[in-house]
């Protein structure tokens, strides 16, 4: 049985479709990632999914429940992070947990019982009377996290958990998460950093204009969508170049600014091409979770 699942779930406000019949079936332990650019109607479905906001149509099931109408019964057994952080700037550490688990009718010694351990997932074990304004911004989103975590939740939805946070801070958040998720935790995760996806996610799904244009593993989506094999040629030199040989030894390219993408199965050809070009510059990888995501919603952007 799916821990959360979501059948033809339609939302539109005005002419505007923002959810266009989106099916989802969430399985207990894993990570689901959600994913999309912006307007692509991901807010508003984790607002469905946690009964919010009701939908046009469609049939929601969280933690047994039928949402919207048992949403208030499945979110005592719900953990939220959410984009902006929402701590108390007025209370201390130990006080924004003790004001959060109150909310779930939790006592003060319950509270105080697995305070030590959620300072310690938090890295905070020796910051509980520190106030929230002398915190650094990783410090609030590692806090944030284990506020959620305040009620020993079967669910816990991630929204953008990572962003603003420096390149070590992001890495001890996934580290939390990964613990989270051995614990047998259910976890749904928006982000807009792919590699925290690929990392993370067991499965996602990919929307745009709010319908569901991909589903599968990180690995999955990549064999599906991309070749494996992505040349990143850079500078003046490569739209030159890409007149000359792309067609020959690239299966598909395309040029974004200065920068041509050269995408292959084999290549081994391209290599000895540009290799023999001291000019050139170029980066060889393999193809990412991103290259995906971009050939699907494209590189335009979106406000």
């Amino acid at each position: 049985m799916s821990v959360l699942s979501a059948q033809n779930l339609r939302k539109s406000y005005g002419d505007l479709e923002v959810v266009a019949g989106i099916d989802i079936a969430i399985e207990k332990g894993e990570c689901f990632g959600l994913l999309g650019p912006n307007g692509a109607g991901k807010t508003t479905t984790l607002r469905l999914l946690l009964g919010l906001i009701e939908p046009d149509a469609g049939v929601i099931e969280m933690l047994g429940e039928t949402v919207p109408s048992g949403a208030r019964r499945a979110r005592q057994r719900v953990g939220v992070v959410p984009q902006i952080d929402n701590l108390d700037p007025d209370f201390t550490v130990r006080e924004n947990f003790m004001a959060y688990g109150r909310y779930f009718g939790m006592r003060d010694a319950e509270i105080a019982a697995v305070l030590p351990g959620l300072l310690e997932f938090a890295g905070l074990t020796n910051r509980g009377d520190a106030k929230i304004q002398a915190l650094s911004g990783g410090m609030k989103r590692r806090l944030t996290l284990a506020r959620a975590l305040v009620n020993d939740p079967d669910l816990i939805f991630l929204d953008e958990p990572t962003t603003g946070l420096d390149p070590q801070a992001r890495h001890l958040m996934w580290q939390g998460l990964r613990r989270l998720l051995n614990q047998g935790k259910t976890i749904i995760l928006t982000t807009h950093f792919m590699e925290e996806a690929e990392r993370l996610c067991d499965r996602l799904v990919i929307l745009d204009h709010g319908r569901l244009i991909a589903t599968g593993s990180p690995r999955e989506l990549i064999a599906q969508h991309i070749e494996p094999s992505v040349t990143e040629i850079h500078g003046e030199e490569a739209a030159q170049w890409g007149v000359t040989y792309a067609a020959q030894l690239c299966e598909r390219h395309e040029t974004v600014g200065e920068t041509l993408f050269c995408y292959s199965r084999d290549s081994e050809a391209l290599m000895q091409n540009l290799n023999a070009q001291s000019a050139m510059r170029y980066l060889h990888r393999p193809a990412s979770l991103e290259d995906v995501f971009l050939k699907l919603t494209g590189r335009e952007l979106r406000d």
